[in-house]
Order: structure tokens, then C-alpha cells, then sequence
């Protein structure tokens, strides 16, 4: 035999060595992993938003992982942006982030896409013109929260009369949230006639809410109503009105239509909220991250989801 053939046999024999399901069965890809990123699970709101995304997780298990985090209290930024740093160290192929503050957390953001980590915001928007700066495209899947409020106004208004006096209790001033639902309670209040006396921030926070309406009912005895930017703070300016003893004579109004807010909607404690569906945004926000990686191209720059009025 010579040298040229048994070289060519060993290399046949080689090929038929190699194992037959490497050739034919491929490792699958990994699933992606998804990190949703929220603001405070104090607030029923965002533990209703978590347990939407579990479950749409397991109904779609095979599909992707899902990671689920978020901080302490709604003025926790430090925290969160340090939740998005070992997000980024696990790898995640996108994080769905419900941003704590809207101009803060631009810049781990930016550091988060830079690593190739897909980012898609829900909730809060964050700043348009930050982004800009950053040069970056986060697109945002949530409501209009200044037509949510403003619904939520109309339905107040009423009830009120021209000239009635009322005050806000809006949430963390430097979100686009808490300032777009301050926007729309003023656009109603403009429209119907009605006086704001006093906007003040309860932080999205049951205690802080309750603090500042019981300031406010102190300063301003003959207010009408209280429009507040989240149920949380409706719930601690319910509290206030009644410490006051102001039950039935001072209205409040809430947003986001979480269940502790139910009963007080019944008896009349509370006028209206929003319903701005927790559960529903985060599986939006959820979907359209895993459309970005599987197309490997940026998503709708907003994606509108529903915001309605609920009232007794």
C-alpha cells in the first residue's frame, strides 16, 4: 500500500469516528434571560406588575428565563441602578426597567446597551432629552399618564363646582409619570374652572401622602378635593381627611386601581382611579424585549398600552 492511500483511508476512517448526533443534532441556543427591573414591591402596584410576569413566564417557560427585582421604597435610586450593575455582570440578554427616577438612570442604562443588553422602559418614562443626549433609543411601552389622570380629573370636576378649591399630592417630581398625571389633573381642573391651591410631592409613599394632605388640610380648610398620583398616596390622604374629620366633605381621587383602593371606591372614600393593568405592561414590556433579540433590530420607540377610568 502506499503512502497517498493509506492516507486516505485514515481520513475516512477519521470522519466515521466522529459521532453522528454532533453532526446532525446541534446544541440549542440558550434561552434569553430577562431581568424586569421595578420600582418598590411596597407598593401593590408593582407586586401585582412581578406576579403578571411570573406567570406569563410560566406559561412560556421555554421561551425565556425571567429574573425579577426590585427596591425597597420608590425614592431607592442608588439601589436600583446597582440592581441594573449585576444585571449586567449576569449577562441578561434584556432588561425590562420600570425606572425609580427619569433622568438618573440614564447612564447605567447606557452602560447596559453598551454591553449589548437589549433595554426596554415600562412604567415611568425616562427623559427624552437625556436620551437624546446619551444618543440612545430605549423604546417605551406604557400609557399615557397624563390622559389617565385627566380622565380621572373630569370625573372629579363633576362633582365640583367653578371656583372650588382643590390640591395635588404628585408623586417623585423628577419622574415623567408623576409630572405627566400632575399635568393632567391640572388640565381638567383648567378646563372645569376649579382653583389649585397646592401641589406637593407624597413620594408615591402612604406615610409621605398622608403627612403632606394633613399639612395641606390645615393650610387650605376649605379645599374640595385631593387628586393624588397613585393609590398608595389616595390611601394615606384618606387617612388625613379623616383624622381632619373631613369624611364626605373633602373628595379624593387615586391612580393605578390596586385592590386596597376597592373598598374605598365603594363606600365613597375614594371618587375614581386609573387602571393603568401592572400585569399587562410588564408582559408588553416582556414581549417586546424578546421581539428585539430574536429580530436583532430596535423595536416601536412607543408602544401605548391602556390606561381607563374606574369609578364605583
Amino acid at each position: 500500500m502506499n503512502s497517498m492511500m493509506f492516507k486516505a483511508i485514515f481520513v475516512a476512517a477519521a470522519a466515521f469516528a466522529i459521532p453522528f448526533s454532533s453532526i446532525a443534532s446541534p446544541q440549542p441556543a440558550a434561552k434569553p434571560k430577562v431581568a424586569l427591573v421595578m420600582k418598590s414591591l411596597a407598593n401593590e402596584f408593582f407586586l401585582t406588575m412581578e406576579n403578571g410576569a411570573k406567570e406569563y413566564q410560566k406559561l412560556n417557560s421555554a421561551k425565556f428565563d425571567l429574573i425579577a427585582n426590585g427596591i425597597k421604597d420608590e425614592t431607592d435610586t442608588a439601589n436600583q441602578i446597582k440592581i441594573i450593575e449585576q444585571m449586567i455582570a449576569s449577562k441578561v440578554n434584556a432588561i425590562v426597567l420600570a425606572p425609580s427616577d427619569s433622568k438618573a438612570l440614564a447612564p447605567v442604562v447606557k452602560r447596559a446597551m453598551d454591553s449589548g443588553i437589549v433595554v426596554i422602559n415600562i412604567d415611568n418614562r425616562l427623559d427624552d432629552g437625556v436620551l437624546k443626549q446619551k444618543g440612545l433609543n430605549v423604546p417605551f411601552v406604557g400609557p399615557d399618564n397624563r390622559k389617565g389622570a385627566q380622565k380621572v380629573g373630569e370625573y372629579l370636576a363633576k362633582q365640583l363646582k367653578a371656583g372650588d378649591k382643590v390640591a395635588i399630592v404628585e408623586g417623585i417630581t423628577t419622574s415623567f409619570n408623576a409630572q405627566q398625571r400632575t399635568n393632567g389633573f391640572q388640565d381638567a381642573m383648567q378646563a372645569a374652572g376649579v382653583k389649585v391651591v397646592s401641589v406637593q410631592s407624597g413620594e408615591w409613599e402612604i406615610d409621605k401622602a398622608n403627612k403632606v394632605a394633613a399639612a395641606i388640610l390645615s393650610e387650605h380648610r376649605d379645599i374640595k378635593a385631593i387628586l393624588c398620583g397613585n393609590d398608595n398616596m389616595a390611601l394615606g390622604a384618606v387617612a388625613a381627611v379623616k383624622s381632619a374629620n373631613k369624611t364626605g366633605q373633602v373628595k379624593v381621587v387615586g391612580y393605578d386601581n390596586i385592590s386596597a383602593i376597592k373598598p374605598m371606591l365603594a363606600d365613597g372614600r375614594v371618587v375614581a382611579t386609573a387602571d393603568q393593568y401592572a400585569a399587562k405592561q410588564a408582559v408588553f414590556g416582556i414581549e417586546t424585549a424578546l421581539k428585539a433579540i430574536s429580530e436583532k433590530k430596535p423595536q416601536s420607540p412607543l408602544i401605548e398600552t391602556p390606561v381607563d377610568l374606574v369609578t364605583k
